[in-house]
Order: C-alpha cells, then sequence, then structure tokens
C-alpha cells in the first residue's frame, strides 16, 4: 500500500467528510433510498480508513473522543496539528 503524505491524507478525509455529510443531508429527506444508503457506508468506511491512516502516521486529529493516546505520552502537544501542516 502506498504511504501517502500528510497533506494527501487531509485532503482525501476532507472530501470524504464532503461527501458524506452531502448523502447524510440527502437521506435526510430520502431515508428509503437503498443506493444512497449504501453509497454512504461506502464513504464512512473509506473516512475511517483514511482518518486511522493519518492518526498512526501522523499523530492525532482531534484533541477529544475519537483519537485515543496509544503512547506513553499525550500525543495531542507532540504532532503537529492538523491545520499546521505546510502544503
Amino acid at each position: 500500500m502506498e504511504t501517502r503524505n500528510a497533506s494527501q491524507l487531509l485532503n482525501t478525509i476532507q472530501q470524504l467528510e464532503f461527501a458524506a455529510v452531502e448523502l447524510n443531508l440527502f437521506l435526510d429527506t430520502h431515508p428509503g433510498d437503498q443506493q444512497a444508503l449504501a453509497l454512504f457506508n461506502q464513504v464512512h468506511q473509506q473516512l475511517m480508513q483514511c482518518v486511522r491512516e493519518y492518526e498512526r502516521t501522523y499523530g492525532p486529529m482531534l484533541n477529544f473522543g475519537f483519537s485515543p493516546s496509544a503512547h506513553d505520552t499525550w500525543m495531542w502537544v507532540e504532532t503537529p496539528w492538523p491545520w499546521e501542516i505546510k502544503y
């Protein structure tokens, strides 16, 4: 599997988040659309894979709730924050 740099991963995450929000809004008004639901689930799975890859490689994306520290130190302050990544 190809390793992506931080900016590539963040770009992909932003694209997938946008798609997930749009599909969420569509499903709010079309809850029975099985094709849209399947696509939402696919986008969600891809998004979670990218977030896990980013956090495994570059550190936590959020400071609360979704990014537990698997190290002996609080990693949120030890790595560049996602908005500090230089493109």
